[in-house]
């Protein structure tokens, strides 16, 4: 793709990535075959190609977001299937965060918008305020009906029945290796996970440890910084981020980690790319280090091993959360490791195509994100499973709220397999 940006403009190191990813777009369209809302609306600028278009008019401009370009970025879920599929490495996942920093920066969305929005960056990342409103929230479901707003009524809809008791292992701590240590790791215990579902956290303890790890959770560690960088909040998300990273290193430097190990996939995609977001900050060095020694569970449990387990007579589907098969890369390792412990593993059919969670997108694109749940849903079933693992705490609330089978997090499974408690879902 010929751009046309001045060469004062490419001072800018922003605008310079920017360029260099929208020369790499040939034009092809293989994204638009892998592009959930293209898939759903038919709308050349709800794909890939059609919003790389409105982007790059926007940024060679420099001229504030308008309305028509703000609604097509918005659609995006950042599942980053075009990635994926594209034969060009368009690296499409820079240039969205930074379009939807663009938007943030000059558009002055409606004042609804604007305080829903800020109220999900102001809550979701802290798991207190995230407890809270999920007890309103149990509160006003009765009342759902008589809400106009759709996006509210999904956020009622999406809030657990029950919200799970608080679990100490989210403190900061280190936990000791159950017999000689063969690894030292630092745990991401997550912002909206230890408010929705404390059991993957305590499930990835005690399956670490009785591999021999040594498990630190990181004074200091919060949210990851993903649930507002994808709504284009750059200063809250690097500081979030940052927060993280000095956490991380601090205890890296006291005593070498081996990793830090990542079980909400969504926020694993961000972590890995702390580099690229510092990498014109004076933390540049450390966010590398930090972005280096970032995995997901699965990845460490492939690196370090898992006991072969006796058949479990159980059918398990396994659901490919977007952000590690696309943002990851992150494809066998799950389904081997469930394997590995003795389960049937089936895949449903488009298993590339994402479930409608996407962070914050079923709450504020509840139409969109309705109709690829109510497909994913339809997929997994028609494979008659007796449990669904997912390696994301979204894509489990997600589809959790569309089906009747029990969605479980892969991790709850190796656990129950290797000597831990049956999960909580399936009593």
């Amino acid at each position: 793709m010929q751009t046309s940006f001045t060469p004062e403009q490419l001072r800018d190191p922003a605008l310079a990535r920017a360029n260099q990813i929208l020369r790499s777009c040939v034009h092809c369209g293989f994204c638009t075959a892998t592009c959930p809302t293209y898939q759903v609306l038919g709308d050349e600028l709800d794909s890939p190609r059609g919003r790389i278009y409105l982007i790059k008019e926007m940024l060679e401009t420099g001229r504030p977001a308008d309305e028509k370009t703000v609604k097509h970025i918005d659609r995006c879920l950042s599942c980053l299937a075009c990635m994926t599929t594209c034969p060009s490495g368009v690296h499409y996942m820079h240039l969205i965060d930074q379009a939807r920093a663009h938007v943030e920066n000059t558009y002055q969305r409606p004042l609804s918008d604007r305080v829903l929005r800020g109220i999900l960056a102001q809550i979701l990342p802290y798991p207190r305020r995230f407890r809270l409103a999920l007890l309103g929230a149990k509160i006003l479901r009765p009342f759902a009906r008589l809400i106009p707003d759709a996006r509210l009524r999904a956020m009622l809809a999406m809030a657990p029945r029950q919200v799970p008791p608080v679990s100490r292992n989210d403190d900061a701590q280190v936990f000791p290796a159950q017999g000689p240590r063969r690894h030292r790791v630092a745990l991401l215990t997550g912002c909206a996970q230890k408010a929705l579902n404390t059991d993957i956290n305590d499930a990835t303890i005690r399956l670490l440890r009785r591999l021999g790890c040594e498990v630190v959770v990181a004074r200091g560690m919060g949210c990851c910084g993903a649930l507002t960088h994808h709504m284009g909040r750059t200063e809250d998300s690097h500081a979030q981020a940052a927060a993280n990273i000095r956490s991380w290193m601090a205890e890296h430097r006291s005593g070498a980690l081996d990793a830090v190990v990542i079980n909400t996939s969504g926020c694993g995609t961000t972590v890995k790319d702390y580099g690229h977001m510092f990498r014109n900050d004076p933390l540049a060095a450390d966010a590398a280090t930090v972005s280096a020694l970032a995995v997901d569970i699965t990845e460490l449990l492939a690196r370090i091993g898992l006991p072969e387990g006796a058949p479990k007579g159980l059918r398990v589907a396994y659901h490919a959360a977007c952000s590690l098969q696309h943002g990851q890369q992150v494809k066998a390792a799950p389904k081997d490791l469930l394997k590995r412990a003795g389960f049937e593993v089936v895949e449903p059919a488009d298993s590339h195509l994402c479930c409608g969670s996407a962070g914050t997108y079923n709450l504020l694109q509840p139409e969109i994100s309705g109709e690829l749940r109510r497909r994913k849903v339809a997929t997994l079933e028609a494979k008659a499973p007796q449990i669904i693992a997912a390696g994301n705490i979204g894509c489990m609330m997600q589809i959790g709220s569309g089906t009747a089978v029990p969605v479980v997090h892969t991790v709850e499974l190796l656990d129950w397999a290797t000597g831990g408690p049956k999960p909580r879902a399936l009593a």
